[in-house]
């Protein structure tokens, strides 16, 4: 039993792209299926795929390199709000991952999103991760 699935969705990213995977299989919540579409939105991931076939459902991400230099896209994946300690922001202290380079996750009472669609909409909520 996994108490925190966020951050274990964020280390088996982080260690298919320390180990130069091409593809790695996450099993599926919501909470992830929605960190998925947006980590594809913004261009982290080249592609994913959600399979309901099995019986814990699978999420297929297939993750992005430079063709050259083998770097990948995401160079930074990093947990803020945990189970023993949640950190919530309002829309005057939303977070700016790297300068606005990066994103930072946020799950608000409209859905999750991205701090900059979360300025937009003049929502605040927990801050979940950033990515960069």
């Amino acid at each position: 039993m996994n108490t925190d699935p966020i951050s274990d969705y964020l280390t088996r990213l982080r260690n298919a792209i320390m180990a130069n995977h091409k593809i790695v299989e996450i099993p599926t919540s919501k909470m992830k299926r929605e960190l998925t579409k947006i980590l594809f939105e913004k261009g982290y991931i080249l592609n994913y795929k959600f399979v309901d076939d099995v019986h814990p459902g699978m999420i297929k991400i297939a993750l992005k390199y430079h063709p050259v230099t083998k770097q990948s896209a995401i160079a930074n994946l990093q947990r803020v709000s945990r189970p023993g300690l949640r950190r919530y922001c309002s829309v005057e202290d939303m977070p700016s991952v790297m300068n606005g380079l990066g994103i930072a996750i946020i799950s608000t009472s409209h859905g999750v999103m991205t701090d900059k669609e979360a300025r937009a909409q003049h929502v605040g909520g927990e801050v979940l991760c950033y990515i960069s």
